[in-house]
């Protein structure tokens, strides 16, 4: 993380020049789905802060990265440091501007009102999934970072085949959520701040931390962009201690 900070620093010095007063600007972000929620609460407070405008897309983060590499008008993405670092190196994001600005682990959820299954050990967890029917999460073949986590930690566990027998693979976000709270299914894997999007399903717990992984969420500047001066203002935004409050009341770790 201190090599990402200390780049940003460094491209802050070269590509920004010191102004008297902050022009307003429009700035086009496109960001995964797990941030929604935080996102949604804080980029009014940067507008307001700010002077600028944020208008903001969702979507898997794999795929949010494709819309820009196809050249879709946008000046900001936030994507998972593994397309961040692709990205950089294909030339879609300006060098040096990559920032991680939060990470989120995997966590577990039932339909609300359900049993909570334990998962408070490792031990606990492995006889959870032993023990469940019906287990679900997002399809990983769609790209979303969190799903891919979650494959491969069971993968690595399935040495019988017989988590995949009876897991349910669905698109992420709302047919994910839908097909639990409609019952039948014993729990799902998300990443944590999606699980508080919907009052219909209850958060359980983390992963245990032999088998969490967490994925780190980084904004990177698009290079077509002319809107340098307003994505340093969302950097400071972002970093400030307000805003680490509400990452942190949604599920995140700011950075």
């Amino acid at each position: 993380m201190a090599h990402v900070v200390s780049a940003i620093a460094a491209f802050f010095s070269i590509a920004f020049v010191p102004i008297i007063e902050a022009r307003a600007a429009e700035i086009n972000i496109l960001s995964p789905g797990a941030t929604e929620g935080v996102l949604n609460e804080l980029l009014p407070q940067f507008d307001q802060a700010s002077g600028h405008r944020a208008a903001i897309n969702y979507g898997p983060a794999g795929n949010v990265a494709n819309r820009v590499r196809k050249g879709e008008a946008v000046d900001v993405l936030i994507s998972s440091a593994p397309e961040a670092e692709r990205l950089r190196k294909e030339g879609v994001t300006v060098e040096g501007s990559q920032a991680i600005v939060a990470r989120v682990g995997i966590g577990i959820f039932v339909r609300k009102g359900d049993p909570k299954p334990d998962i408070g050990t490792a031990d606990a967890f492995l006889r959870t999934l032993a023990t469940a029917k019906v287990i679900a999460y997002a399809d990983p073949k769609l790209g979303g970072s969190a799903s891919i986590l979650v494959a491969e930690i069971l993968n690595s566990l399935d040495v019988t085949g017989s988590i995949g027998t009876r897991t349910r693979l669905v698109p992420p976000a709302k047919p994910l959520v839908d097909l639990v709270a409609g019952g039948g299914v014993d729990f799902g894997f998300q990443p944590i701040p999606q699980i508080f999007l919907d009052p219909r399903i209850e958060y359980v717990g983390p992963l245990p931390a032999p088998y969490q992984q967490y994925t780190n969420y980084v904004a990177s500047l698009v290079g077509t962009s002319k809107q340098q001066e307003a994505y340093k203002a969302l950097l400071t935004f972002l970093d400030t201690p307000a805003a680490a409050k509400v990452f942190r009341s949604q599920g995140f770790e700011p950075r």
